[in-house]
């Protein structure tokens, strides 16, 4: 395939462009100005009323091309505005797909599959993706299977260097499956109640809110739970320049609050670091949950420099694998630019970071 959608550095004609695809029912003219805007691209259009290319993503996902190169840019995909009811995979041939919605709230990909319904955590998603460089922006993906049914993901990503721009994760537990490999999260908004952050992937998010919400009865919130299962893993999860907030719900419930945690050990060399993070005082003074108090030695969790009434350490815990960060050499290890190695392939995205520090 030659051309392919090639970001100026902004993505701002890519959406000017995608914004009058909304007012036009003519999908060869939709086509024909997005084309302009990114360079010859190859494109799809999904929309429920039957003006585009096709119905549904996972349509459009396989009419893409297979195992295209990051020379040739990406093959764009553009879902309208609506509520898509759909389980969507995307395998690891489909190479460098970008997926833009109409925002968060408008494109919504929704699915309600959960372990209480027979199946696994791995194949509870709503939205699946295991190619190299996928992109996603202005998209929601939900599961809506709730609080009662136990795990059930709405977002699972083993892509290398994957993106997800300004979309929103909403689910209870285990909402977001970052499975493994690099990946880079810019202000989206992360939903959830236990392990609602989990895996093994080389994470950052970056200017990402995160919202605990109100469990069930019995229940107690873990933001994240890290899976490093070896030290020689160059894994983990950096919260870098995000915002920790309760959800309406839980700030309303007298009893639960305090029963939220930064994170638990997954595994044996979990490692979790969160940096210059407005963390409010509804969190545990602990900070961090034990798990089974198997890995308190061999796990690496550490905060820098964060603020807000619940980033106070003086009541953490004491466990030989928890820091806190004094100098700004230590944190550097897990910023974009050092723990992905970000400069060497976020700038031609056009997507927006921040190699250091705020």
């Amino acid at each position: 395939m030659q051309g392919g959608f090639h970001p100026d550095g902004s993505l701002n004609d890519l959406f000017a462009a995608k914004a009058i695809c909304k007012f036009t029912s003519n999908p060869s003219y939709c086509i024909s100005v997005l084309q302009k805007s990114s360079g010859n691209v190859y494109e799809s259009v999904v929309s429920q009323d039957g003006t585009g290319n096709f119905l549904t993503i996972t349509e459009a996902v396989n009419a893409a091309p297979n195992n295209s190169l990051a020379v040739n840019g990406y093959f764009l995909i553009y879902i309208a505005a609506g509520v898509y009811q759909e389980y969507v995979s995307i395998p690891s041939k489909k190479k460098y797909l970008l997926m833009i919605g109409d925002g968060i709230n408008q494109t919504i990909i929704t699915g309600n599959q959960s372990v209480a319904d027979g199946w696994t955590t791995f194949n509870s998603a709503t939205f699946a993706v295991a190619a190299e460089g996928f992109m996603a922006v202005n998209i929601t993906f939900q599961n809506t299977a709730g609080a009662i049914k136990g795990q059930a993901v709405a977002m699972r990503s083993g892509a290398d260097m994957s993106i997800f721009y300004s979309c929103s994760f909403e689910g209870y537990q285990d909402t977001l499956y970052t499975h493994s490999l690099r990946q880079f999260f810019r202000e989206c908004d992360i939903y959830g109640t236990v392990d609602f952050i989990f895996g093994n992937a080389a994470v950052v998010f970056q200017n990402c809110n995160i919202y605990p919400r109100l469990p069930r009865s019995g229940q107690t919130n873990m933001i994240t739970a890290q899976g490093r299962s070896d030290p020689n893993q160059n894994t983990g999860t950096s919260i870098h320049n995000c915002t920790i907030r309760a959800t309406s719900d839980l700030a309303a419930s007298k009893s639960y609050m305090n029963k939220t945690y930064l994170g638990r050990p997954w595994k044996q060399y979990s490692r979790t670091v969160y940096m210059q993070t407005f963390i409010d005082g509804f969190i545990n003074p602990a900070g961090w949950d034990p798990w089974s108090g198997e890995y308190l030695s061999t796990l690496y969790y550490a905060e820098y420099n964060n603020s807000g009434a619940g980033s106070n350490t003086k009541n953490r815990v004491t466990w030989p694998g928890y820091h806190v960060i004094s100098n700004a050499t230590e944190a550097s290890n897990f910023t974009v630019s050092n723990f992905l190695v970000g400069d060497a392939w976020l700038p031609p995205t056009g997507v927006p970071y921040t190699g250091g520090f705020i």
